[in-house]
């Protein structure tokens, strides 16, 4: 797997962190802590779109932290789980994992 998507995925679980953070931050340092995460995410996100193209990669980006935000609000924060909600996530992942499979960096399309 090239490193940039390593980046796209790390980045993704990043925004996890701080859309639940935005969410959940009652104190300065947590607000602090969401504002860190927020600056490493985009930081890392902008890195990898400089090698991979920016479409698939902000799709990719998205449909993971959507979807690890709807599994994290429903195993940690007790969101109700619903059938529907898992399904539509799975076609969320079957989407990001077919753009992610036929999108080659950019120095491939040269």
């Amino acid at each position: 797997m090239n490193k940039h998507w390593i980046m796209v995925f790390f980045a993704a679980m990043l925004e996890v962190v701080w859309v639940t953070g935005l969410k959940h931050s009652s104190t300065w340092y947590e607000w602090a802590g969401t504002a860190l995460i927020i600056a490493i995410c985009f930081t890392v996100f902008l890195r990898a779109s400089k090698a991979l193209p920016l479409g698939t990669v902000y799709a990719v980006f998205t449909g993971l932290g959507t979807a690890g935000t709807v599994v994290a609000e429903m195993t940690l924060f007790g969101e109700p789980f619903s059938i529907m909600k898992v399904l539509l996530i799975g076609l969320l992942l079957a989407g990001v994992i077919g753009l992610k499979a036929i999108t080659k960096p950019k120095e491939a399309e040269a």
